[in-house]
């Protein structure tokens, strides 16, 4: 296992999943196994199923070698069809800890740290797809600028845009990070953050498809639940925790209409909010700087 990765919120989700020993699980974001390995350590009698697109992430997976874990490599808004084709019934609690793992951002091959050169790739899953540099090197500078601001709410967007399509036109089509950070440092000059923080997040969630996916496997994931089952979802930026906190309210409310939510509320409840939200302690934060755009959202099926 690589020592690379902190778990973020680890205790903390695991408990919240509440664990029966005989019980059916769901870590739909494997990652470096962290929440696995500790949902798997209280199994008794029950079983893990374990889901990632990153082909990476699949191969830590085999290596666990455990009798109570099940495996599929695939994007996570399949999550129905698999669990359906290891379970007879529903399962007991199902885990999204989305985003990008620290493993995934530190190598830099493939291509998701601006701190990092690399190859323009930015995908999950590195067996098939388009990569950021294609994407870029085709896209009008109009598209770009939409993706840019809707997805990394990016003020210079359509600048930043402009530019990489002069870049590719008149010097080269983009091959690596950094020759795309060079293009955004040269406009976002005065940036407290990192100038291509915003970009490289937008263009990542582009690629992957990142918001709509967990749009579409929400209400999948609430479906796949047996009664009193817990959903557990850990996001890394506002545009994933809005999704998810629009989802738990409309389906927890019972009569009301909230302009906000485009779905009217349904005549009944199908889960209860579970607390309140929950973010990084003190102390994991010393430890993993990275958990401090942390947040879980816990309901229950009812």
């Amino acid at each position: 296992m690589s020592n690379a990765h902190e778990t973020v919120l680890l205790n903390e989700a695991v408990t919240a999943l509440g664990i029966k020993q005989n019980g059916n699980y769901v870590d739909a974001t494997f990652g470096r196994g962290g929440h696995s390995q500790l949902i798997l350590s209280q199994l008794n009698n029950g079983k893990l199923l374990v889901i990632d697109q990153d082909p990476v992430a699949i191969e830590t997976a085999q290596q666990l070698n455990n009798k109570d874990l099940l495996i599929e490599h695939g994007p996570f808004e399949q999550l129905e069809a698999m669990i359906a084709k290891h379970f007879d019934n529903k399962v007991d609690g199902i885990l999204f800890d989305l985003g990008v793992s620290s493993p995934q951002i530190d190598e830099a091959h493939r291509g998701f740290s601006f701190n990092k050169d690399g190859p323009l790739d930015m995908r999950m899953d590195t067996s098939g797809g388009e990569t950021a540099a294609q994407w870029l090197n085709q896209a009008d500078w109009k598209e770009i600028s939409k993706v840019l601001w809707r997805y990394g709410e990016e003020k210079n967007a359509t600048k930043i845009a402009k530019e990489i399509v002069i870049y590719r036109e008149e010097i080269k089509p983009l091959e690596t990070t950094n020759e795309l950070v060079g293009i955004i440092e040269k406009i976002n000059k005065y940036s407290k953050k990192h100038p291509a923080t915003r970009s490289f997040q937008a263009i990542r969630i582009h690629l992957n498809r990142e918001l709509e996916q967990v749009e579409n496997v929400l209400p999948a994931a609430l479906n796949s639940l047996n009664p009193n089952g817990r959903l557990v979802v850990i996001s890394f930026h506002s545009l994933e925790d809005r999704i998810v906190k629009r989802f738990f309210k409309k389906q927890a409310s019972t009569g009301k209409y909230d302009k906000r939510m485009p779905i009217a509320p349904l005549e009944s409840a199908s889960l209860k909010i579970v607390g309140k939200p929950i973010k990084a302690s003190g102390a994991e934060l010393q430890n993993n700087p990275r958990a401090r755009s942390a947040i879980m959202r816990v309901a229950e099926k009812l």
